[in-house]
């Protein structure tokens, strides 16, 4: 009887995939097709949970074979992540614009992802202050007690290193081990290497016109190839966030979510205050922020599903350049850099409600200005190198309160809404990296602005 209801899970989510191929061959733009998909997985989750309930086997098995299109979408994009993160920093620097204003543009993208990281921070000690969270008012369980063992593991991998050591760590000793993403520095240390090749690449070009041109080239067309690569991921868009959103509503405890509902709630409250501080920026910028909002909708709701920052890399490019009109080369160092540098959700306001719910434990004064003045320069560097997949959070996490000398292990309390959670934080951290790109054009003269205010009608990401 159970394979019988498997089954009939699986045919109602390609029911709900044959929808989309038919909105598709209809051809319904890409834009309408993601909001479809999302609400048509938010539908089936629902409906999945209430009928089963969260601990069902049959529920089980049926997610298993929901991540047949929704993890193994996550996978592709996973798997082009790294090709494209160096392809990206390193094509940029064959960009003529980039070779004249590339010191400007690198200080502007590097000072809007440190600067709102750290104004993120204060958004959530300010969050977390209001809502008057502590974490004794978290109650502990098995899953609790078990996160908590994991996180006091993993923080024994940094706390006993110095800042310093934690920053030759950055550096990639070996470019062709963080390929694999065996580090949880490796985004970082691709950009590193991506970046000496580019200086290298600048070089020759100032000595050697000739080789340049043959170097440029050869960059250029293996650009051409990833970004191919790239797009047709893409397309797939659409069916991964339906199956990856079901599952997510599908398995959530609700209970949890309710117990926790305070911490939730300031999370979100100052998720949001962060994202308006972006649209803030945008606006100061002499740019509609409303239009910022409208055509970056795709990429903030797929990072807000996946939970996956570098997952949606090719989206966020994608997005800025061809939506946007940022140019190339700064939509590569923005999304790029915001991968491990600056992560306003996971580096930003994360760790800082956190440091803010565990001080009064260890007898300090969360309100104490140094102490804030402290959390904030400590989340502003520990920033630099937090992965932009699941579990960034946990590591920025592990980093700042290490460093602050407060117990990791009380971050594991929250294990239990982490997920809901962590789809706005990368939602955030996605929004920081396109701030920075599309500011950064429009300061350096580089945002095509026909572009920029062209209907949403005309465009699209699979273009």
């Amino acid at each position: 009887m159970d394979l019988f209801y498997i089954v009939l899970n699986i045919a109602a989510l390609l029911l709900l995939v044959g929808l989309l191929i038919w909105m598709q061959k209809k051809h319904v733009s890409f834009s309408k097709r993601v909001f479809t998909a999302l609400g048509l997985g938010i539908a089936l989750g629902l409906a999945l949970h209430f009928i089963y309930g969260t601990k069902s086997e049959v529920l089980a098995d049926s997610i298993q074979w929901f991540n047949l299109i929704g993890t193994g979408y996550i996978k592709l994009l996973q798997m082009i992540v790294m090709p494209l993160v160096f392809i990206s920093i390193l094509g940029a620097f064959t960009k003529v614009t980039i070779g004249k204003n590339f010191g400007k543009m690198a200080a502007i993208i590097l000072s809007i992802l440190i600067g709102t990281t750290a104004i993120a921070a204060v958004v959530g000690i300010g969050s977390a202050a209001i809502f008057d969270l502590d974490a004794d008012q978290i109650i502990q369980g098995d899953a609790e007690s078990a996160r908590a063992e994991y996180i006091e593991g993993r923080s024994a991998e940094v706390a006993d290193k110095a800042l310093p050591q934690q920053i030759l760590d950055l550096l990639p000793a070996n470019p062709f081990l963080d390929f694999t993403g065996a580090r949880s520095t490796s985004t970082i240390g691709v950009v590193i290497f991506a970046a000496f090749l580019g200086f290298g690449y600048l070089a020759v070009a100032r000595k050697d016109q000739e080789n340049a041109a043959t170097i440029k080239r050869g960059i250029d067309a293996i650009y051409a190839l990833i970004m191919s690569v790239v797009k047709i991921v893409l397309r797939l868009t659409p069916y991964g966030i339906l199956a990856i959103m079901a599952r997510t509503v599908a398995t959530s405890d609700f209970a949890a979510i309710f117990n926790l509902g305070k911490f939730v709630m300031a999370s979100y409250v100052a998720l949001a205050v962060m994202f308006a501080i972006h649209l803030l920026i945008i606006t100061l910028s002499g740019l509609n922020p409303i239009t910022y909002v409208k055509k970056a909708a795709e990429p903030l709701i797929f990072a807000f599903t996946s939970r996956s920052s570098a997952g949606t890399l090719p989206i966020n490019i994608n997005t800025q350049t061809n939506k946007l009109g940022v140019s190339e080369g700064i939509a590569n160092f923005s999304g790029s850099f915001g991968l491990s540098i600056g992560q306003n959700g996971c580096a930003g306001i994360y760790p800082a409600m956190l440091a803010f719910m565990i001080a009064p434990s260890q007898g300090i004064n969360p309100l104490d200005p140094m102490f804030i003045l402290t959390v904030v320069a400590v989340v502003a560097v520990s920033s630099f190198g937090v992965a932009g997949v699941g579990g960034g959070a946990t590591f920025a996490a592990i980093l700042v309160l290490s460093a602050l000398n407060l117990p990791v292990a009380l971050a594991g309390l929250l294990v239990s809404v982490e997920p809901l959670i962590d789809m706005g934080r990368t939602a955030v951290n996605v929004s920081g990296s396109m701030t920075a790109g599309v500011v950064t054009a429009k300061v350096t003269g580089d945002l095509d602005r026909d572009v920029y205010d062209a209907p949403l009608a005309t465009q699209s990401v699979e273009a």
